[in-house]
């Protein structure tokens, strides 16, 4: 017997996720405001407009790759992230690299898996698709689209490149620290 099942499509999958994880409808793009959840605490930021036209991307990784929104899946999309050039996309490419530092100090494997992942991929951002297009792909053709013919593999030269983001991710995690630390010096 042969079943004819539609492929799901990157709407539909979205709206599964948001589901599943507790995210509020279309990632939150209506909200002033987000969590960013640590063990202990939870931070309040402000909801950018670039964040906003963004975070549909961010999820769509996490569907891609089976990712949770634990901070072990926001690490391996950060590293995919980097890998891919979100980093460009700033100030939205500064919260990748601090979620990189982040996730280094907690889930370095999984910042490495993701980064060589994303290795293999062309940006999700970088396909210059209107979210309209992109939500209307099945979840097959969007990886078509982003899988790349020649993919990077991890050579030497990759290495130091990877090595250079790690420590400017460190620096990123870092700076704010290093900025309450020198402003307690000097006040």
């Amino acid at each position: 017997m042969c079943y004819n099942f539609t492929p799901m499509t990157v709407a539909q999958a979205l709206e599964q996720f948001y589901t599943k994880n507790e995210l509020p409808k279309n990632g939150g793009i209506n909200e002033n405001t987000f969590q960013l959840k640590f063990r202990f605490f939870s931070l309040t930021l402000p909801n950018s407009q670039l964040r906003k036209d963004l975070i549909h991307i961010h999820d769509i990784q996490h569907i891609l790759y089976n990712c949770d929104t634990s901070w072990k899946g926001e690490s391996f999309i950060s590293g995919w992230e980097v890998a891919t050039g979100l980093w460009k996309q700033i100030p939205v490419g500064l919260m990748s690299l601090w979620a990189m530092g982040f996730g280094l100090l907690n889930y370095p494997k999984e910042i490495f898996n993701g980064y060589k992942a994303g290795l293999q991929c062309h940006g999700i951002v970088d396909l210059q698709l209107t979210k309209d297009e992109l939500l209307q792909l099945s979840i097959k053709e969007l990886e078509e689209k982003i899988y790349k013919e020649k993919p990077i593999k991890m050579n030497t030269f990759q290495w130091v490149i990877f090595s250079l983001w790690v420590l400017i991710s460190e620096l990123i995690f870092f700076f704010p620290l290093v900025l309450l630390v020198i402003l307690y010096l000097i006040f």
